[in-house]
């Protein structure tokens, strides 16, 4: 492939930009086990998740046959201040570690929340609107879908309640500055606001909090006030579903210079960023029209998908959110203080389960102190300040790219560059001063918490 005329920057057209979402449940063969009901145990219904989300989002995440659903005129606007986001061939970083692989990273961070979630926060935050709430309540890890939730809210007048993981809410004050100065409310999670909170407090004393504390206090608050609804940044189908324009992007850059990528890769945490950048892709695959390696990448910290089991779990720590079939560590697993809020998660989104029980694609997990060492590598020849979960994704591209240098085969990398890390200077103040740990649960310690997950015939 010559890359002559390849730009170092890969923009789309405005009028290219996707115009639906796409839905790859439709094209796989096993679909995402239901979700169930945490009373009766049978699969939720639209009355049921209803009352939790949305309507027109319950209706999404319960959409296993549409493939392609339009994007409302309203949030394509949206979408046109960011939107659509570059592919960046990553030359300096190719001359750096001197790899015949060509190296490409959809940069989702150029927008002011700083990271890829605000392509579904504006879509959640519209069904709010267009359904005449007063607000919306969600759960933050490190900070960046509580930003890019508080930004939707206020551009379409909307209250927004965050509850962020106690120790994001100590690490990123600024983060947390950047919603209030949106007009969000944010409280540090576990709080002793919520019946749930008291009580993961009480089980967990001095806890640094987990996304699974959080999302429990959001749903209870919303729960509460019927003028509310709870939004949330991952693990969801529908939020997979709105993520999708990543993908569709990605792949539309890359027939647009007849690109074939060998290898996409993607951080995962609950799996949204991931889900969403290889949903088109994984239809080729589904389709059999292209084949290609994908590589979930996560921290060794929080390991779902490389530790875990696939089983029907609790969503939330405080076991009020629907079961979903997912690969988990077990609702109760407090993982250690990574300074990748946003990958400590104990789940996995069920589509990215599925796939990967189904072999459609692998996953790693790396330990954070290498991955500090990618994105400081990374940022050093390519000029951007990665977020620790975008870095993991570094991390993994730079090992695949050096196994291409041992063979001299010029693969095509594609990784997501999901955000960037400016609001993250203490975990790079840690890792500068050597003050950075690794640390990896035991297998006692996954098993006690996976003995405590539901027992669902």
């Amino acid at each position: 492939m010559s890359t002559k005329n390849i730009p170092y920057k890969i923009y789309l057209e405005e009028d290219e930009m996707p115009k639906a979402w796409y839905n790859v449940r439709a094209d796989m063969v096993n679909k995402p086990a239901p979700l169930l009901n945490p009373q009766t145990l049978k699969p939720a219904t639209l009355e049921e998740l209803s009352q939790v989300f949305c309507e027109e989002l319950a209706k999404q995440e319960l959409d296993d046959t549409t493939a392609y659903i339009p994007i409302p005129q309203e949030i394509l606007d949206f979408y046109k201040m960011y939107r659509p986001a570059p592919l960046v061939r990553a030359y300096c970083l190719e001359k750096k570690l001197g790899t015949p692989a060509k190296i490409y990273y959809k940069f989702e961070g150029n927008n002011t929340s700083g990271s890829h979630k605000l392509n579904s926060a504006i879509a959640q935050a519209y069904y709010a609107k267009k359904q005449g709430l007063k607000g919306v309540t969600t759960e933050t890890g490190a900070g960046q879908w509580g930003t890019a939730l508080s930004m939707a809210c206020a551009y379409l007048d909307l209250e927004c309640k965050v509850y962020m993981v106690k120790v994001s809410y100590e690490q990123k004050p600024f983060r947390r500055e950047v919603m209030r100065t949106y007009g969000a409310s944010v409280t540090p999670s576990p709080s002793m606001e919520t019946e749930v909170g008291r009580k993961i407090n009480a089980e967990f004393p001095g806890t640094n909090g987990s996304l699974g504390c959080a999302i429990s206090e959001a749903v209870e608050a919303a729960s509460k006030d019927e003028n509310y609804r709870y939004v949330l940044g991952s693990v969801m189908n529908q939020v997979l579903l709105h993520q999708s324009i990543i993908g569709l992007e990605t792949k539309a850059a890359l027939e647009k210079y007849d690109i074939k990528p060998d290898i996409i890769i993607g951080c995962a945490g609950g799996g949204s960023n991931l889900g969403g950048l290889i949903s088109p892709f994984v239809g080729q695959k589904l389709r059999g029209e292209a084949d290609m390696r994908i590589i979930a990448v996560e921290p060794a910290s929080c390991p779902s998908l490389t530790r875990g089991s696939y089983v029907y779990d609790f969503c939330d720590t405080g076991k009020v959110c629907p079961l979903q079939k997912m690969y988990t560590l077990g609702s109760g697993f407090m993982p250690a203080s990574s300074h990748a809020g946003g990958l400590r998660y104990h789940g996995m989104s069920s589509v990215v389960s599925q796939l990967y029980h189904d072999g459609l694609m692998e996953a790693v997990s790396v330990e954070q102190t290498s991955v500090f060492a990618a994105a400081t590598e990374f940022a050093k020849v390519e000029g951007i300040l990665p977020a620790p979960e975008s870095s993991h994704a570094i991390r993994v591209a730079i090992d695949e790219a050096m196994k291409c240098k041992e063979t001299g085969e010029e693969k095509v990398i594609v990784f997501g560059l999901t955000g960037t890390g400016y609001f993250d200077m203490y975990a790079y103040q840690r890792f500068n001063d050597g003050q950075m740990g690794d640390y990896i649960p035991t297998d006692e310690e996954i098993a006690a918490s996976l003995a405590k997950t539901p027992v669902v015939e």
